[in-house]
């Protein structure tokens, strides 16, 4: 029942190898591209959720608008 409390997130020594086996796997010319790429997806991810939020926002107030109306009538 321990061991399940023993994983977890990555200490300095693990970090370490962590980026010494992407720096031996990608290169270090490949590097700026890859955090470029990543850099690309969390804004397009960004822009996706904002624009999902505006567009929830705009549907919430034409339905409050139309119980508005409806209770009118």
């Amino acid at each position: 029942m321990n061991t399940i409390f023993l994983i977890g997130l990555p200490g300095g020594g693990e970090w370490i190898l962590i980026l010494l086996a992407i720096l031996l796997l990608f290169g270090g010319k490949k590097i700026p591209e890859l955090m470029r790429g990543i850099g690309k997806g969390i804004k397009e991810f960004n822009n996706a959720k904002s624009s999902i939020e505006e567009e929830i926002k705009v549907g919430m107030k034409e339905s409050e608008k139309k119980n508005i109306q409806d209770a009118k009538e």
